[in-house]
């Protein structure tokens, strides 16, 4: 497992643009909605930190993991919007739905960054567990959430 041995929430800003006048679309699933907060709260913060300003940084929710492309989507598509990140949850259970829905999920984040031209981060936690989910949600593999904020700064800056 690859955040085993990675923390989530470890990173370095050396060659972090300056994001004071970028503006941030965030795309939050509901389902899940503790965790995704979580999350959410986690791009959010780690936004403000290195920089962005509150007023430029827009949280919209979707029902789903699943609705996270058209929202993402939604968000893209205006030329003020510098870069969105999408952050759900995705438990597996006891269907394959978590393969149908993960695999939907990733394909349309990448078509719509490559549609728009401009970074679309996939924030998805796809777990077994919800314990493993927690774990990804600010517990001891850190927060999908700052990584998926550190990734649409780095990517800002290509």
């Amino acid at each position: 497992m690859a955040t085993a041995l990675k923390n989530l929430s470890d990173y370095t800003s050396d060659q972090f643009i300056d994001i004071s006048e970028k503006r941030f679309g965030l795309v939050v699933a509901e389902w899940n909605r503790e965790i995704t907060d979580t999350l959410a709260k986690g791009a959010y913060d780690t936004l403000i930190k290195h920089g962005a300003k509150e007023e430029n940084i827009f949280r919209n929710t979707v029902p789903g993991s699943f609705e996270l492309t058209l929202g993402a989507q939604l968000l893209a598509q205006h030329d003020e919007i510098d870069a969105v990140i999408c952050l759900g949850v995705v438990i597996k259970g006891e269907t394959k739905h978590d393969d149908y829905i993960c695999h939907a999920v990733a394909s349309g984040i990448t078509n719509v960054g490559l549609k728009f031209n401009k970074p679309v981060i996939f924030g998805l936690v796809t777990t077994n567990t919800l314990e493993q989910a927690w774990d990804r949600a600010g517990g001891k593999h850190g927060n999908k959430g700052v990584e998926g904020a550190v990734a649409a700064i780095h990517m800002l800056g290509f």
